[in-house]
C-alpha cells in the first residue's frame, strides 16, 4: 500500500463520493440495534485505550487533568516497551473485530483514528524507532526543563509531584541511556552532523547555582506565590535538593554518555536509506505524516512546480516595489538591508504582540465558534535556540488548565527577518496553530482518544492555510510583508523537495542546503537549522504543503457548488469541528457538509 501512488484528483474525488455513498447506503440498512451494538463495542474498546494510555503515560496524564502517575514518569524499559506493543496488537485485533458499516459517522471517525493511532505505534515498534529517541531538536533531554510549565504546579501536593518526578529522572535517564544503547547495536543512530551541538544541550542544565536552573526558574511567580513563605522556601528546598542529587547527576551521566559512547558512534549519511529498514521506513514516514498514498517522486514534483508559481508571484511584488534587478538579488538585499530586521529581542516580540492583537479582532469574519482557552507569547529558551528554528507552538491542556505558547526565536537577530513576521505569527498563533488546536481541546463530543489525535498533515496543512488566511483580514498590505509570505510558502515547498531528496533519492545535507538557498528568502542561519532538522525528522516536513494543499482545493470545490450560498464561517467551523483527522476523512466531511447545504438552500 505505501508504494502506490494517490489517484489524480478526479479519480480520487470519484473514490471518496463512491466511498461516501456506499458508507451513507450501508449505515442506512444496518438495523437499529446492530448500530447500537457495533457503537457501544467501539466505545469500550475506546475507553480501554485511552486507560492504557494514561497508565502509559504519565505525562499524557498530566496534560489531559488525570490524577493517575503524577509523581513519576513513563516506564522505557525494553521490557515495558514490547508488553505495549503486544498489548496494542491486542487492541487492533478487537477494533478489526468492530463492522465500520455498522457505525454512525460520529464513530466511524472515531474507529478510523484508532485504527491509525494503534498501526501507526506498532509501526514505531516494528521500525524499532524508541532506539532513537532523541535527535537535534527533541527528545527527553530538551523537553525535561518545560516539567515545571507542563504540571503548572499550585497546591503543596501537586510541589510534592513535581519533586518526585525530578528523582525519578535518574532512573529515567538510564532506561534511555540502554535504548540508545540499543540503537547503538543495531545501526540506529543520528547523523552525526546535527548531533555537533547535543553536547552544549545537555551541559547547560549542569548548573553550579542551583537557583539558576531552569527547573526552578520555570516554576510560574503565581504558583509560588500562593504558598506562605515558609511552605514556599521549604518546597523550595526540596527542589533544589532533587536538582542536585538527582537531576543534575543524570544530565551529567548523560553528557559521559553523549560523549563518549554515542557521538562516536553516529553515522556519516544523512538519509534514512542508510539505516536498516531504511526506504521502508521512510515510506511508512510519508504515508504517516501526509496520510495519503502517495510516492516521494510525486511530492518532490509538487514542490518543483509549487515552488515554479511561487516565485512568478514574487516577481510581480518585486516589480510593484520598483526593485532594479533579478529576483535572486532582490532576495539578497531583504536577507542584508539591516532595515528588515530587529535590533532588540523586546522590538521583535513586541511587533510580534501586535500583529497578534490585530489578528484577534478580526477572527469573527472567519469564524463563527472561537475557542475559549487564550494563548500567550514567549521566547524560545536559550538553551535550544541555536538548533531550532524561527518559531513553535505548545499546545494547551486539553482540561484548560493551561493556556497555548506560542514561542518566538530572539537568538540572531539577523536571521529573524520583520516581513515574514506576519505570515509567521498567523501560523503559530491566530487562525493557525492557537485557534486550531484550542478548539480541538475543548470539543466535548469526541472520546478523549479523538480530541487528542495529532495528524500532522491536518495541522501544519491548517496552519499554512491560515498564513493565506490573512489576506482574507487585512494583512498584508505591505508588499515586503505579502513577499514574507510567499517565501514562507516558497519555504514550505522546497521542504517537499528537500525532504524526499533526502531521504529517498541520495542527496548530500549540502545539496539540500543549496536548493533551500536558491528557492527560499531564508536566511543562511534557518536554511542550515531547517535542514538539520529535515534530517532529524524524517518525512514530517512533508505534511505542511500536503495538508494545505488539500485544504485549499476542498475549500475551491465548495466555493465552486455552493457559489453565492458559500459561507465561510460556516465552512472554517465544518473543518475543524471534528479535531484534527486524516485529509481524505476532511474531504469526505466536507463532501457531506456541501450536500447538506445545498439541500437546506434548495428546500
Amino acid at each position: 500500500m505505501l508504494n502506490k501512488k494517490i489517484a489524480s484528483p478526479t479519480s480520487y474525488g470519484c473514490f471518496l463520493l463512491a466511498l461516501l455513498v456506499f458508507s451513507t447506503m450501508a449505515f442506512g440498512n444496518q438495523p437499529d440495534s446492530e448500530r447500537t451494538k457495533a457503537g457501544i463495542k467501539l466505545t469500550e474498546l475506546l475507553d480501554r485505550v485511552w486507560d492504557f494510555e494514561l497508565e502509559a503515560s504519565p505525562l499524557l496524564a498530566t496534560n489531559v487533568g488525570d490524577p493517575r502517575g503524577q509523581d513519576r514518569l513513563a516506564n522505557d524499559s525494553l521490557s515495558a516497551i514490547k508488553q505495549r506493543a503486544e498489548q496494542r496488537t491486542q487492541f487492533l485485533d478487537a477494533l478489526k473485530q468492530i463492522p465500520v458499516a455498522s457505525l454512525n459517522p460520529g464513530k466511524r471517525i472515531d474507529h478510523e483514528l484508532l485504527r491509525r493511532r494503534l498501526e501507526g505505534q506498532l509501526a514505531d515498534f516494528r521500525f524499532k524507532v524508541h532506539l532513537m529517541p532523541i535527535n537535534n531538536r527533541s527528545g527527553f533531554h530538551i523537553s525535561f526543563p518545560e516539567l515545571p510549565r507542563i504540571m503548572n504546579p499550585r497546591s503543596e501536593r501537586d510541589f510534592a509531584n513535581y519533586v518526585a518526578r525530578l528523582k525519578d529522572f535518574d532512573r529515567y535517564v538510564d532506561q534511555q541511556i540502554t535504548l540508545l544503547r540499543g540503537g547503538i547495536e543495531a545501526g540506529l543512530v543520528q547523523p552525526a552532523i546535527i548531533m555537533r551541538d547535543s553536547l552544549s544541550q545537555v551541559q547547560s542544565h549542569l548548573v553550579d547555582d542551583l537557583s539558576e536552573s531552569l527547573f526552578i526558574t520555570n516554576v510560574s511567580e503565581e504558583a509560588s506565590n500562593r504558598l506562605e513563605a515558609d511552605k514556599w522556601k521549604q518546597i523550595e528546598s526540596e527542589i533544589q535538593n532533587a536538582i542536585k542529587s538527582n537531576v543534575v547527576p543524570a544530565y551529567q551521566r548523560f553528557a559521559d554518555f553523549l560523549r563518549t559512547e554515542y557521538l562516536p558512534a553516529c553515522r556519516g549519511p544523512v538519509g534514512t536509506v542508510a539505516m536498516p529498514m531504511g526506504r521502508e521506513f521512510y515510506l511508512d514516514r510519508v504515508h504517516r505524516f501526509t496520510t495519503i498514498d502517495i510516492s516521494p517522486e510525486e511530492l518532490h514534483q509538487t514542490g518543483i512546480r509549487e515552488n515554479a508559481r511561487i516565485r512568478a508571484e514574487m516577481e510581480v511584488i518585486k516589480n510593484t516595489v520598483g526593485f532594479e534587478g533579478t529576483l535572486d538579488a532582490f532576495i539578497e538585499y531583504l536577507r542584508t538591508d539591516p532595515k528588515f530586521y530587529a535590533t532588540t529581542a523586546k522590538e521583535l516580540m513586541q511587533t510580534a504582540a501586535l500583529i497578534l492583537k490585530r489578528a484577534d479582532g478580526r477572527l469573527p469574519e472567519l469564524f463563527g465558534h472561537l475557542p475559549r482557552i487564550p494563548y500567550g507569547l514567549r521566547e524560545i529558551p536559550a538553551y535550544v535556540a541555536p538548533q531550532t528554528t524561527a518559531a513553535y507552538y505548545w499546545p494547551p491542556a486539553t482540561d484548560g488548565s493551561r493556556g497555548g505558547f506560542y514561542y518566538l526565536n530572539t537568538y540572531n537577530l539577523s536571521s529573524r527577518p520583520l516581513y515574514q513576521l506576519e505570515a509567521l505569527s498567523l501560523h503559530e498563533a491566530v487562525p493557525g496553530h492557537h485557534l486550531q488546536l484550542a478548539i480541538q481541546a475543548e470539543l466535548k463530543d469526541l472520546h478523549p482518544i479523538s480530541r487528542e489525535s495529532n495528524f500532522t498533515a491536518f495541522i501544519e496543512g491548517w496552519a499554512l492555510y491560515s498564513e493565506r488566511l490573512g489576506k482574507d483580514i487585512g494583512f498584508y498590505k505591505d508588499p515586503y510583508q505579502d513577499f514574507g509570505r510567499l517565501s514562507m510558502e516558497a519555504w514550505r515547498a522546497s521542504r517537499l523537495v528537500v525532504d524526499t531528496g533526502l531521504h529517498w533519492m541520495g542527496w548530500s545535507r549540502q545539496q539540500a542546503i543549496d536548493y533551500m538557498t536558491e528557492n527560499t528568502a531564508l536566511s543562511p542561519h534557518n536554511i542550515v537549522a531547517e535542514v538539520d532538522r529535515y534530517i532529524g525528522w524524517p518525512g514530517q516536513a512533508l505534511a505542511y504543503k500536503t495538508g494545505e494543499l488539500a485544504i485549499s482545493r476542498i475549500r475551491r470545490k465548495a466555493e465552486q457548488t455552493l457559489g453565492d450560498r458559500f459561507d465561510i464561517r460556516s465552512f472554517h467551523d465544518r473543518v475543524l469541528e471534528a479535531g484534527s483527522i486524516p485529509l481524505p476523512l476532511l474531504e469526505e466531511r466536507i463532501d457531506s457538509w456541501i450536500d447538506d447545504q445545498r439541500q437546506v438552500q434548495d428546500d
